[in-house]
């Protein structure tokens, strides 16, 4: 079996609010020191998958940077290795990606390149570790034409994904794309399919003509149920779409639990990254920390309680971090507060300033459906005046200065 992995990283990440305002989602820091898209890419290598394009379109620049030649994931290599694979104009079968099947139709050439019998195509923006050879072994022993991977989501969550239902043996019977009355069970989609190469490319041949902006989930799925032998393969293990403020929050959270459900330290996955040059973690004397993620360059002189801290991080004597995220070289100053927050990079935190404040836990009144947990985000380069209080479900937009903060409140709901 020959296979090829076309791993979808062009998503704009839009709910994820200002962490994605100037990356792509897949990009987005995550437990520290690693990126998301660094669980899928790890998964191909650990599964002896090597001949991996990348799919990127949105914000590409700091997934390319983080990527580079593949060095980090040995997939530096002079046959197969990673790459990068943007959409451009400039000839007649080109164009922007307009859905998820669409960028691989534009891509079909790397697919006949590698002479690949078999295609894996996955999503960069999923924490999860996954053998991919028991999924790829199952489709050779059903003999199906598409196999994709599904698992049980809660009841209130099947409107956020595509929803499968099969028979006893799992042949896929029936496919609803985000049902609405959450009738449809409970077996969702996780974005990863194994598709005989042969019949996507007919497939993909047949309907682009007709549908530009076409898509695994809403049009080349459902058309080959019935027509084409397509099983559920099923996953038990830790899975987790990041997509959502909260989500991306609290999962980060679940990695600094003493005992994860994700396994970090497992030297038979590893999970690789592309490591920063930091020197060690330093506690000062007056640090104290607890149930947390700190990475190398973070210096902690005040308290870190359940907290996932990227590298470069400081924290000022008397500052309180809790239950928050901060990306890399953020600098937190002496008695300030950061509770139940999400910081991005390169923030500066003014000494005395709360970031979410009180119990008032009004939605944002501009993104209600992505911040209402309480949950406060602060985006990248974001300078806090000294003595500043924000309250919960707060959005700061990214690049905001002293000079946009008018008074020393930012009241719960409000966005900067």
């Amino acid at each position: 079996m020959q296979v090829v992995a076309m791993l979808m990283a062009g998503g704009a990440g839009t709910r994820l609010t200002a962490l994605s305002d100037y990356r792509a989602k897949p990009a987005v820091p995550f437990a520290g020191k690693f990126r998301i898209i660094d669980f899928t890419l790890s998964n191909c290598v650990n599964s002896g998958i090597y001949d991996i394009a990348v799919l990127t379109q949105y914000r590409p620049h700091s997934l390319n940077t983080h990527i580079g030649i593949g060095k980090p994931w040995d997939l530096d290599r002079q046959r197969g290795g990673v790459h990068l694979r943007q959409p451009y104009l400039g000839r007649a079968a080109s164009d922007w990606y307009r859905g998820t099947a669409d960028a691989v139709y534009q891509n079909i050439d790397f697919i006949l390149d590698k002479r690949a019998d078999t295609v894996l195509v996955l999503s960069g923006d999923h924490i999860y570790k996954m053998d991919y050879l028991s999924m790829l072994a199952y489709h050779e022993k059903e003999d199906a034409d598409l196999t994709v991977a599904v698992r049980n989501v809660p009841l209130e969550e099947t409107d956020r994904f595509g929803i499968m239902t099969v028979d006893d043996a799992d042949r896929v019977i029936e496919f609803t794309e985000k049902p609405p009355n959450r009738d449809k069970g409970t077996l969702a989609s996780m974005g990863i399919y194994v598709f005989n190469t042969h019949v996507l490319l007919e497939r993909l041949e047949t309907m682009h003509a007709e549908m530009p902006d076409l898509d695994f989930g809403k049009h080349i799925i459902p058309s080959m149920i019935g027509q084409a032998r397509v099983q559920a393969h099923r996953f038990d293990g830790y899975w987790v779409d990041v997509g959502t403020v909260h989500a991306y929050w609290e999962t980060n959270l679940e990695m600094a639990q003493p005992v994860p459900p994700l396994d970090l330290y497992d030297l038979d996955w590893v999970i690789h990254t592309r490591d920063q040059e930091r020197p060690p973690a330093k506690i000062g004397p007056q640090g104290q920390v607890s149930n947390s993620l700190i990475s190398n360059g973070c210096v902690i002189r005040g308290a870190v309680e359940h907290s996932v801290l990227s590298p470069g991080v400081y924290v000022s004597p008397g500052a309180v971090v809790r239950e928050a995220v901060v990306l890399d070289d953020t600098w937190i100053g002496p008695g300030a507060l950061v509770d139940r927050a999400i910081l991005d990079a390169d923030v500066v935190v003014g000494p005395g300033t709360i970031v979410g404040h009180g119990d008032d836990f009004t939605p944002n009144h501009q993104q209600p459906d992505r911040l209402s947990t309480g949950i406060t985000v602060v985006g990248e380069r974001v300078r806090i005046p000294a003595g500043t209080s924000l309250g919960r479900n707060v959005l700061i937009h990214p690049h905001r200065s002293e000079k946009h903060f008018s008074g020393t409140e930012v009241p719960s709901g409000e966005t900067v």
